[in-house]
């Protein structure tokens, strides 16, 4: 991207100064506007050859089909990535990781948005701003559509050894699990793609057993007897966050006490 100086944009033609890039265009207004003072207080950039921006007095309405082609531009430039070199406090936002397993709603949405908003703001103030993005491995949830897929295939998860299985699930991973990080893109996210992490990346996963080693210790956690919820289908225990209710007729359980003395029963049932 090419830069030019205030004499050379004041001798230029009216058709230049539409095409400056209005994201980087700042001029303090005076009462009167003069060359001498406008080199102390006027900087420019000129839109690249390929045109990266168009400037709103050419265009009326805006171009949603130029999104990512600009955020591409943005992120091949470096604009996302901590710069260390002005010094300062460095300002971090470790981003909540989503689901690989599904898309986006309203709750990422927010969340982008408002992160997006504080990481610009203090990088436009000059600290080092760093945003990482991430994603979580969703265990249960992964689980259940790599066994839809198998069972498409004819294939049941007993039918498969232990590595086998995670064979497929990485398989799967690869493929299907960067849905949501491209979603992430297109609403514009600031994020250091360069540092993005998994939830099973090697570091994290260290990082994770370390934490609740040290909270174990401290007795701030520990290992109780809890109801939970059993998936008879993925044979282990779900959150509640993946339970629907409904009523079934029928019981879950009786029990059948004998009436001393008879050959009568009293039955309890839930």
């Amino acid at each position: 991207m090419a830069l030019a100086g205030p004499s050379h944009l004041l001798s230029s033609s009216s058709t230049l100064l539409r095409r400056l890039n209005p994201l980087l265009f700042f001029a303090h207004r005076r009462p009167a506007w003069t060359p001498r003072r406008a080199a102390h207080r006027f900087c420019a950039a000129v839109v690249s050859e390929r045109d990266v921006f168009t400037s709103p007095e050419v265009a009326k309405s805006f171009d949603f089909t130029s999104e990512e082609r600009i955020y591409k531009w943005w992120e091949s430039q470096g604009f996302f990535k901590p710069n260390f070199d002005r010094g300062g406090d460095p300002f971090v936002i470790p981003m909540p990781p989503a689901n690989v397993t599904g898309s986006l709603h309203m709750g990422h949405a927010m969340f982008v948005t408002l992160e997006d908003i504080m990481i610009r703001y203090f990088r436009m103030k000059g600290r080092p701003a760093l945003w990482i993005p991430g994603t979580d491995h969703a265990g249960i949830a992964t689980q259940l559509v790599v066994e839809k897929m198998l069972a498409a295939e004819g294939i049941k998860r007993a039918d498969l050894t232990q590595e086998e299985f995670t064979k497929r699930v990485w398989e799967w991973k690869e493929k299907y699990g960067s849905t949501i990080t491209n979603q992430i893109k297109r609403l514009g996210a600031s994020c250091d793609w360069t540092r993005e992490c998994f939830t099973l990346d090697d570091q994290l996963s260290h990082a994770v057993v370390e934490a609740f080693i040290r909270l174990h210790e401290k007795g701030l956690i520990y290992q109780g007897s809890y109801l939970v919820n059993w998936s008879p289908n993925l044979q282990t225990a779900v959150s509640d966050l993946e339970v629907e209710y409904s009523e079934e007729p029928g019981y879950l359980y009786y029990m059948k006490y004998r009436v001393a003395g008879g050959s009568r029963y009293i039955f309890l049932h839930s």
